[in-house]
């Protein structure tokens, strides 16, 4: 059995490292994908993991799998495609430490995954499935992503979604829209940004925003907020816990640790104790994701900025929390 199993893209992020003795910019090869990221802060924690996607038959596709085999993550779902190369992604930081993304996906191998190639025992063999909207930009991933949703559904499996929006990968707005709403009401978790739920409801008020999410499936939404911690929307109500304050670097992947994080203490719940988590309950399990999330953000990367048990623990000992607001 799986702990967690994810659909969708692993990736190389470029990410910037300096200069060199020309003053030209450098950047470092980086694995990434927010579903394999998601799966490796599990893994990390002593989770068990698999991961359902398609590389390029290229060195970037070799070094991915053999990062994901590293990682503790199960590379039996992966394929490797001879015609389309892995896909890539340059990352700009700002001064905060915040990124922006540019492309080179037209198309990517994550693209060409097709339903016929599914690992069904894969997901039928797993406790939470996993997904993410990139999977739904183009076919023929997106009739694989959403057979595979499907059949996890029927299976009883959690489903957990993180929409991930970056504008650049879609041809227009409204479209990314419509697609994101549309796999929305199969999730029982849903970890959006403060900018995609904005972006999903009109409502910038968090209260109002996860709620309307709420409304439409999840039985969890949860709202990642950067330097001002999480947010969540659950059955039992709402709340919110603050942020660590650590000295930021990179806040690739930090999103997604937090959601690892959140997997990671769902992993003896079933289904229905989505809707029976106390506040209490939520409270503890935010704080461990921030911890989680925060860490990432400390070091450049994702995968390889994760951090263990030990580190988190000492860090909700030890670090002081921001604010919420």
């Amino acid at each position: 059995m799986y702990d967690v199993a994810a659909i969708g893209e692993v990736l190389i992020d470029f990410t910037p490292d300096g200069v060199n003795d020309q003053g030209i910019a450098r950047f470092a090869r980086n694995p990434g994908g927010a579903p394999a990221n998601v799966l490796a802060m599990n893994a990390k924690l002593g989770g068990r993991t698999a991961f359902i996607g398609k590389v390029g038959r290229d060195d970037f596709g070799k070094f991915l799998v053999d990062v994901l085999k590293g990682s503790g993550i199960g590379t039996e779902g992966v394929l490797m495609d001879a015609d389309v190369n892995t896909t890539i992604a340059f990352v700009q930081l700002n001064e905060f430490g915040d990124r922006s993304f540019s492309f080179y996906r037209k198309p990517g191998a994550d693209m060409m995954l097709r339903e016929d190639e599914l690992r069904w025992d894969i997901i039928a063999d797993s406790h939470i499935f996993h997904y993410g909207s990139i999977s739904f930009t183009d076919d023929p991933c997106r009739g694989a992503a959403h057979a595979a949703i499907r059949f996890a559904k029927d299976q009883g499996k959690i489903l957990s979604y993180d929409p991930n929006y970056r504008p650049f990968l879609w041809d227009e707005e409204e479209r990314a829209v419509r697609e994101i709403l549309n796999a929305l009401p199969m999730a029982d978790i849903l970890k959006v940004s403060e900018e995609e739920m904005l972006l999903l409801t009109g409502e910038s008020d968090l209260e109002t925003g996860a709620r309307k999410l709420r409304e439409q499936g999840p039985g969890l939404v949860l709202v990642s907020r950067g330097e001002f911690g999480s947010f969540y929307c659950a059955e039992c109500g709402t709340g919110q816990m603050p942020a660590f304050k650590v000295d930021v670097v990179d806040t690739t992947g930090a999103g997604d640790a937090f959601l690892g994080a959140v997997h990671y203490r769902l992993r003896d719940r079933d289904v229905q104790d989505i809707d029976r988590l106390t506040k209490e309950e939520l409270d503890d399990i935010l704080d461990f994701a921030n911890a989680a999330g925060g860490l990432t953000a400390t070091k450049r990367g994702a995968i390889p900025s994760m951090p263990t048990l030990e580190e988190i623990a000492a860090c909700r000992k030890n670090i002081p929390r921001s604010t919420c607001e």
